[in-house]
């Protein structure tokens, strides 16, 4: 129970990418209400992602891991306690990602006839699983890592590539998240890269007044 102006004073700062402690110090609100306003948004932004179309054109596709830093046993693939993601980006466009149970072709092909228009070009890395995207009515490129190749000419993941770092510089401020919220958090990092141009704040702002909040609490 807080007033709109106490309200536009919490989006602003979870627009700037401010933590709920630094929030919470700033409008002297209780770090529960910040906890659960922070929670509520999230999840209005993962709402708005749900509706975001099919991928084409040029479409970049990686994995990623995230967890903690040293985890004893198997580095990058196959990493224990480690939780997996595939990331599809499109060049000069929209990024999306999804958890994965796994890396193995059965979990990562899905996703991308899920959400890759055929005949779209996609560029990947020597990974085993996206063997047969040709089969699957896509133009497919590899880049071999392994070999210490990273581009050539068009042939690259570097725009996935970054987004995982912007993804994982960003999520590491905040100390560790709880496996059950980690996706919104992911999600987050989502819309924030998709929108970098924007000022979320009023992207926020202008979809609260046609679904005000209460709508989803």
């Amino acid at each position: 129970h807080i007033s709109e102006k106490k309200f536009r004073e919490v989006l602003r700062y979870f627009a700037k990418d401010f933590t709920a402690d630094q929030t919470a110090d700033l409008t002297h609100i209780s770090r529960v209400t910040i906890n659960r306003l922070y929670a509520q948004f999230r999840l209005r932004i993962a709402e708005l992602l749900g509706g975001n179309g099919k991928l084409g054109g040029e479409v970049e596709v990686d994995e990623s891991y995230f967890g903690a830093r040293r985890v004893r046993g198997k580095r990058g693939r196959g990493a224990s306690g480690k939780t997996p993601v595939i990331g599809l980006l499109k060049r000069g466009g929209k990024v999306f990602t999804q958890v994965v149970k796994n890396c193995t072709k059965e979990q990562l092909m899905p996703v991308i006839k899920g959400k890759i228009l055929s005949q779209t070009t996609v560029y990947t890395d020597g990974w085993k699983s996206y063997a047969g995207l040709v089969l699957n009515g896509y133009d497919h490129y590899r880049i071999h890592h392994h070999e210490n190749e990273f581009a050539r000419g068009k042939n690259h993941v570097n725009g996935i590539e970054s987004f995982w770092s912007f993804t994982k510089r960003r999520l590491a401020k905040f100390n560790g998240i709880k496996p059950d919220y980690f996706v919104l958090y992911l999600k987050e990092s989502e819309f924030r890269w998709n929108h970098g141009q924007q000022d979320i704040y009023h992207v926020l702002l202008t979809d609260f007044r046609q679904n005000p909040l209460s709508k989803v609490l």
